[in-house]
């Protein structure tokens, strides 16, 4: 049955032609979002078919009344740890009382705590655990998530969780990306562990999964950025587009080699010296900032005003992981980005909508226009800026996945 929301005030990023690749939006391009008010959006399949007022329905049409609600494009959640086995709630409540992370890991927990969880899960444990955190996600309005691996730290279950990770693929009815991030964390029971990820693990990674993009986390106490070089370059070399974290809570220098390497994005970014930042808004490589982490961990917050004002390429996105950013909630991250990166409610949606897909190489999503996917959100609300102004409570009135509707 076809699906038409009428009386909808209809929120996008300008639209890119379709079949062509999607554009950045930089510079103050990021918060110039098409309005229309008072208009229907039909949907034949799992397409949008046409944007008008006063559409005609045909006889087996549906009806979604959004009664002049705001109707924006699904999210798009571009950097998630989403597959996961285990907990941190005890870990969380001694850090709460004073434990150091480095106390913690003394006593097994941080992310060994995780990657022994992963390593004792069976593949469709990790499968189970993933569905049901993309559906909480799917409710409040991500269409679209990356998801990366990075908890086996071991060929046989980095492979075990992109495997649980393409199958979700297959089985959720949004869209899942996955990311190879085999540069996650050092283990301490491998000697000259880098080393071996590079040599020994990538080969393996490269066979099961040709092509997909490679992460790696370049941080004091994790990869050091010539270790994170040698892998990217190997990457490369062996046909996977790359992205790095870095300059999460130290800048080492890896935001140059990731500009040098073409990668497609550097996340974090929240000790990044104004320069750097600079530097990267005028290359070609995106900046993904994670505004959930600073909530979390230590209230510190990258400077996306610096950013798009310098012309630079932004994302935003959750992080959702066990550990440092534990929400799914676009939503939140939007409120935080407008509070503590310094965007405005526009610029920040276009950065978990249409920036978000562009880094993804989705040239149909995060954008409402004919021939995209219908992917779309009806918010509660009659104003786009109440997404990041209101704190707490979901802002979903509806989500369209794919074409069908699941109303809240």
């Amino acid at each position: 049955m076809d699906l038409l929301v009428r009386n909808a005030r209809v929120v996008t990023a300008p639209s890119s032609l379709a079949g062509t690749s999607p554009q950045w939006l930089r510079g103050p391009e990021l918060g110039r979002l098409h309005i229309l008010e008072a208009h229907d959006v039909a949907i034949r399949g799992d397409r949008i078919a046409a944007i008008g007022p006063e559409l005609e329905a045909g006889p087996n049409t549906r009806i979604l009344d959004a009664r002049d609600r705001v109707l924006l494009p699904g999210f798009v959640d571009a950097h998630t740890h989403a597959c996961w086995a285990g907990t941190r709630l005890d870990e969380w409540e001694q850090k709460l009382k004073g434990a150091t992370y480095q106390e913690l890991l003394a006593a097994g927990g941080g992310i060994m705590a995780t990657v022994r969880a992963v390593r004792e899960a069976s593949e469709d444990e990790l499968l189970d655990a993933l569905l049901d955190r993309l559906d909480w996600a799917l409710a409040e309005g991500t269409t679209t998530m990356e998801v990366k691996s990075g908890y086996g730290l071991h060929p046989d279950h980095e492979l075990k969780m992109l495997r649980a990770i393409h199958r979700a693929g297959h089985t959720w009815p949004g869209r899942v990306v996955a990311t190879a991030c085999i540069g996650h964390a050092l283990d301490p029971d491998v000697p000259d562990f880098p080393r071996v990820v590079t040599e020994k693990h990538l080969p393996r990674i490269t066979e099961a999964f040709p092509g997909v993009t490679i992460d790696a986390y370049c941080e004091e106490g994790a990869w050091s950025v010539a270790q994170t070089t040698s892998l990217l370059v190997a990457a490369i070399a062996a046909g996977h587009p790359v992205r790095v974290h870095a300059d999460q809570f130290t800048s080492l220098g890896m935001l140059r080699e990731a500009i040098r390497l073409g990668a497609r994005s550097v996340d974090h970014l929240e000790a990044t010296p104004p320069a750097e930042l600079e530097r990267l808004a005028a290359s070609d490589t995106a900046g993904v900032m994670l505004p959930v982490s600073g909530f979390h961990l230590d209230d510190r917050w990258a400077d996306g005003r610096r950013f798009v004002d310098a012309g630079g390429a932004l994302v935003v996105a959750t992080n959702w992981n066990p550990g440092s950013a534990p929400s799914p909630s676009i939503p939140l991250a939007m409120a935080l980005a407008v509070r503590k990166l310094g965007l405005t409610p526009h610029e920040a949606l276009a950065a978990v909508t249409a920036n978000a897909a562009c880094l993804l190489g989705l040239d149909d999503a995060g954008r409402i226009a004919p021939g995209a996917r219908a992917d779309l959100v009806l918010l509660r609300h009659t104003d786009e800026r109440e997404l990041a102004h209101t704190v707490g409570g979901s802002p979903v009135a509806a989500v369209i996945c794919g074409g069908q509707l699941r109303e809240g």
